[in-house]
């Protein structure tokens, strides 16, 4: 099942973090996250899976960024996230993916007991203009049936910023 609105912020500081929280941003059945100001984009024109890529920082000024098409950019959610007996998921606003904006490419499902912050994968289908603090996409939860382990992987876990691919790792 899905929580609903009222259901999630009836967790709030229970089962369930979203920091800042403001009920303005409260849905149905989901609550909307802002995108933070700091971008990353790859600097390499090959990515190699077994490798730490270089990544150059973009600050989105408040009178915004042309994003180009073609060209992944990694961002982040201004909330910070904290989950304890639900599954987090993460999905676009529709009013951001009918401007042909998709916020995440493959990651859009979380872990019981992840914390941190959500790392975005924005890829735009022609140029648009972005903005920092706009409420970019929504996360929901489901509940989850039976005995389960947290989430507690080195890799993403307890995040400070937008986080490039560390598969690298995988290979070490």
């Amino acid at each position: 099942m899905i929580l609903s609105g009222r259901e999630i912020k009836n967790k709030i500081g229970k089962e369930i973090v979203i920091e800042p929280f403001s009920e303005k941003q409260l849905n149905p059945n989901s609550y909307n996250l802002k995108l933070h100001d700091e971008l990353l984009v790859y600097d390499e024109d090959v990515l190699d899976m077994k490798k730490q890529n270089k990544v150059k920082k973009i600050v989105i000024p408040e009178e915004g960024l042309l994003l180009e098409p073609g060209k992944l950019y990694l961002g982040r959610t201004v909330e910070y996230t904290a989950t304890d007996n639900y599954v987090p998921m993460l999905e676009g606003r529709s009013s951001i993916g009918r401007l042909g904006l998709f916020i995440h490419v493959t990651a859009g499902f979380g872990d019981v007991g992840f914390k941190g912050f959500w790392t975005l994968e924005i890829f735009c289908v022609q140029p648009i203009r972005i903005y920092p603090g706009v409420e970019i996409c929504q996360i929901y939860y489901h509940s989850v049936e039976g005995e389960y382990d947290q989430y507690c992987s080195g890799k993403y876990q307890n995040n400070e910023g937008v986080q490039p691919s560390l598969l690298y790792k995988d290979f070490e």
